[in-house]
């Protein structure tokens, strides 16, 4: 039974590093999703300015 549960442990173990290995990439849509966050804080700036002239 000790033995089920090393294998057990380890497949976990290993498991959760590819998981974490896996998130520290971007993916397209998370980049694409920053590039737009941009472009309305860009705006925001922008409108801000316009007001202030």
């Amino acid at each position: 039974m000790k033995k089920h549960f090393k294998h057990l442990l380890l497949v976990l173990v290993a498991l959760a590093m590819l998981v974490i290995a896996g998130c520290e990439e971007k993916g397209p849509m998370e980049t694409a999703g920053e590039n737009v966050d941009d472009a309305v804080e860009d705006a925001g700036d922008a409108v801000d300015d316009a007001v202030n002239r």
